[in-house]
């Protein structure tokens, strides 16, 4: 039977610490659908659409990734395209407690789906999509943070 998980978040803008995440659990499922959601309570900086074209352009020769857009619960749309697993990337304590707490309520929701963690690589623990646009919104220099695909 094909292992397929998803890995939801805004990705905005998709950072090194994201791709880790991605690129390692290719070599634990069979397809890792990279699911760019729409997150009520966050603002984004950049369009869905740029968003996507970013992270198609990045996996581009990875057969087993596909990228897909959603605006509903994770649960559901890992029912719609078949997955059985949701990936998390953690950098900290503090990621694991809010994601523990989304993994149980995932659970709760459907018991068929299974929330994975992978820890982040140490050399990229300190990269979140929220730091980067601020250094973006202030101008700094982003780049050492996001694959090349985001770079001017």
């Amino acid at each position: 039977m094909k292992k397929t998980a998803v890995f939801p978040g805004t990705f905005d803008p998709i950072t090194l610490g994201h791709a880790d995440i991605v690129q390692r659990a290719t070599g634990i499922f069979d397809e890792v659908v990279v699911a760019v959601g729409k997150n009520s309570k966050k603002q984004n900086l950049f369009p869905l659409e740029q968003r996507m074209q970013w992270i198609l352009e990045l996996f581009k020769d990875y057969p087993g990734i596909r990228v897909e857009s959603y605006e509903e619960l994770t649960v559901a749309f890992c029912r719609k395209v078949g997955a059985s697993y949701i990936i998390r990337g953690l950098r900290s304590s503090g990621d694991f407690e809010y994601e523990a707490h989304l993994a149980q309520v995932n659970r709760k929701l459907d018991s068929g789906i299974e929330t994975i963690f992978l820890i982040t690589s140490p050399e990229l623990n300190n990269i979140s999509s929220t730091v980067v646009r601020d250094i973006i919104v202030y101008g700094g220099d982003y780049t050492p943070f996001v694959p090349s695909v985001v770079r001017p």
